[in-house]
Order: C-alpha cells, then sequence, then structure tokens
C-alpha cells in the first residue's frame, strides 16, 4: 500500500469545483511540487507556507538548466496548490508573509514589460494597401487602412462610422465626403470632435477616393460604412465589422507587405495592432516637422 501523503484518497471537499480544464492543470501542478518536495527531502503534507515559499521561487529561478517561468504562471500554479490542499481536506494560506514576500520579488524582477506597440508610418501603410486585392473585400480593407491612418483613428472608431447621422446600433462617427476632402465627426467620452482630411496627390493613395470607391461598388449610400460581406465576396451585407476585423487585416498586410522581415514572424505580430494605426499618423506628422525645420535650418 502506498502510504505517500500525496497520493491519499481524497476526501470530500466544499470548495468550488473548478473547470475539467483547470483540474488537469491543477493535477499537473500538484505532481510537479509533490516531485520537488521529495527532491528536497521534505513533505507536502501539512502544508508549510514556507515550504511553498521557496517552491516559488525555485520556479522562478531554477537552478538547473530548466526555464524560468512567469510571474503569471508561478500565480497559476499558486492557485493549483491552494485547490489541491482543499481538496485533502485541509487549506493554505496564500496571504502568508512567506509566500507574498516571494510573490512580490517575483513579480518585480521576472514580470515582463508589454510590448510597445510600432507604429505604422506612411510608407509601411502604402505598402500594406498594396498587397490587397481589388476585388470588394480588398476595396473595403484598402479604405480601412488608408482612413484609418490618415485620420489616426482607433480601429472601433473606423468600424462605429456611418454615412451621415444615423440611430443603427454601434454607430458613434459619421463622415461626409464633400469635393476637396471629407469631415469625420466621431463621439468621444467629452463630446463631439471633428477631424478634416484633404485628398490626396494620387488616387492610389487617397483615404477618400479609397473610400469612395468601396462606398461605390458596395452600393452604400447610408447607414454603417464598413460592413461584411458575402462568402464569394461579390456582395456587401447590412452587418457592421467588428472591431477585431481591423486587427487581423493589420497583422496579415504587416506579415503580406514584408515589413519587419528581419524579424521572426511572432514578433512581428506583437509589434502591429490596431493602435498602430493611430499611433502611425502621429509620428509620420512629427517626421514631416522635423523634416521641415532641417530643411528652414
Amino acid at each position: 500500500m502506498n502510504d505517500d501523503p500525496a497520493h491519499r484518497p481524497k476526501p470530500p471537499s466544499t470548495s468550488r469545483p473548478a473547470a475539467q480544464s483547470t483540474q488537469l492543470a491543477y493535477t499537473a501542478d500538484w505532481k510537479h511540487f509533490t516531485r520537488w518536495c521529495r527532491l528536497q527531502g521534505a513533505s507536502p503534507l501539512p502544508p508549510s507556507p514556507e515550504l511553498v515559499g521557496l517552491y516559488l521561487a525555485n520556479l522562478a529561478s531554477p537552478p538547473d538548466t530548466s526555464p524560468a517561468l512567469s510571474a503569471s504562471t508561478i500565480d497559476r500554479r499558486l492557485s493549483g496548490l491552494v485547490w489541491n490542499y482543499a481538496q485533502r481536506g485541509t487549506s493554505l494560506d496564500r496571504q502568508d508573509s512567506h509566500i507574498t514576500t516571494v510573490l512580490t520579488r517575483i513579480k518585480r524582477t521576472h514580470t515582463r514589460p508589454p510590448v510597445q506597440k510600432q507604429a505604422i508610418r506612411l510608407d509601411d501603410i502604402l505598402a500594406m494597401a498594396a498587397t490587397l486585392p481589388f476585388d470588394l473585400r480588398g476595396l473595403r480593407d484598402r479604405a480601412i487602412l488608408l482612413l484609418g491612418h490618415a485620420c489616426a483613428l482607433g480601429r472601433s472608431e473606423i468600424v462605429s462610422l456611418d454615412i451621415g447621422h444615423s440611430t443603427i446600433p454601434g454607430s458613434s462617427g459619421q463622415i461626409e465626403i464633400l469635393d476637396d476632402g471629407a469631415v469625420l465627426t466621431l463621439k468621444t467620452r467629452t463630446g463631439w470632435r471633428k477631424v478634416e482630411i484633404g485628398r490626396g496627390s494620387t488616387d492610389q493613395t487617397c483615404p477618400v477616393h479609397a473610400v469612395e470607391q468601396w462606398l461605390h461598388f458596395a452600393k452604400i449610400d447610408h447607414g454603417p460604412i464598413f460592413v461584411r460581406t458575402s462568402r464569394d465576396g461579390k456582395q456587401a451585407l447590412d452587418q457592421r465589422l467588428n472591431s477585431k476585423h481591423v486587427a487581423r487585416l493589420i497583422k496579415s498586410t504587416v506579415l503580406n507587405s514584408g515589413i519587419r522581415a528581419d524579424l521572426p514572424e511572432a514578433e512581428r505580430l506583437a509589434l502591429y495592432s490596431g493602435h498602430s494605426l493611430r499611433k502611425g499618423m502621429l509620428v509620420s506628422d512629427q517626421d514631416v516637422r522635423s523634416g521641415a525645420s532641417r530643411k528652414s535650418a
């Protein structure tokens, strides 16, 4: 008979049951912890906050060639131990100072900073737009990229645009196309703001022309501007696009255009998001102003 406390029958528990996938992860956590305890000549039962603190520190800075775990994974491991102790009729206080002190140190020294999103500059956005076909979807996505970049729009602002005033759900902005450009009226937390853009020097790079082409071939004269298309891509539907489409569009065209091809694909995808459009126009404006200053000097 196996007297290892880690393998004793589990008594009934009154704790809230975890999802099946979570239980599998917690079971693996317990096996890893009990194996570590055996190697240290220690017992996992009864629960010892000091021992658990040493275990968590070991996960963050393993003495062998094992990879160090991230702060979030270590926190998940701790949750697994708390759950496993509860299943065995006892409890582990995760607020004990032996545990909280270690966790604080781990989060301070091992938490990875968020990836700063790369700005999409003018040359980048033109290269991205050039990868799109000239079918209905391509016309729509080209208009999204060029308009979003020219007006420094967020992805939710892009998909919420309507032609004229609208009370359709999801609408929080309007666009009015004029002979010399376009005027966007956008709803913000503090009120409304207007964005005016002129026409580009060529139709291929003009955001206003791109929107006009999309609206013409999609036969849209009112309501949401950017909508889904039929499966065959030949007809525009009434359903407004989800903002996630803008994020996916940016990532796919970044890859297809070869931007930052010096980096692995995963790093390139992490560098660009919907925020890159808004950030890109601001950076492009700064480049223009700094270039003008150098010329005048």
